[in-house]
């Protein structure tokens, strides 16, 4: 049961400001790096802010934690307010849909990573992200 009322815990939840996925982000980098992917750009000026950009390629990189996006297969639900999480968790999948197609309808190549891929799967987005930048292996 929460303990605060709707209105105060929309209050809090909307005083607490993301810093990103930071640690996350230097696992791809570390990838890129290894890799000697070059060209790409964090924090670039794009609808949907992408976690990595190849402004030339047009490719927008996204890595979507798996609690906060819902992976189907690392996603579990919170025993607690599950109405909120559910909602917020479907809310995060819309907008990541939106931002997908907006961007695809302005040319871009919008890859998506999950999370837990970064740990077991480095090879697999490495060889894909290649793939899409038209960069041979």
């Amino acid at each position: 049961m929460d303990t605060f009322s709707q209105r105060e815990r929309s209050r809090i939840m909307a005083s607490v400001r993301s810093k990103g996925n930071k640690s996350t982000e230097l696992k791809l980098v570390a990838i890129l790096r290894s890799e000697r992917l070059k060209g790409w750009r964090r924090n670039y000026q794009i609808k949907g802010k992408p976690d990595f950009v190849y402004p030339r390629q047009k490719v927008a990189v996204f890595i979507d934690g798996c609690f906060w996006h819902g992976c189907p297969k690392c996603y579990r639900r919170p025993n607690s307010r599950q109405e909120y999480w559910d909602l917020k968790v479907r809310r995060n999948t819309l907008r990541d849909a939106e931002v997908s197609k907006l961007l695809t309808d302005n040319g871009w190549k919008v890859f998506r990573v999950w999370e837990h891929d970064l740990k077991t799967s480095p090879d697999k987005i490495i060889r894909q992200l290649k793939k899409i930048l038209n960069v041979s292996t």
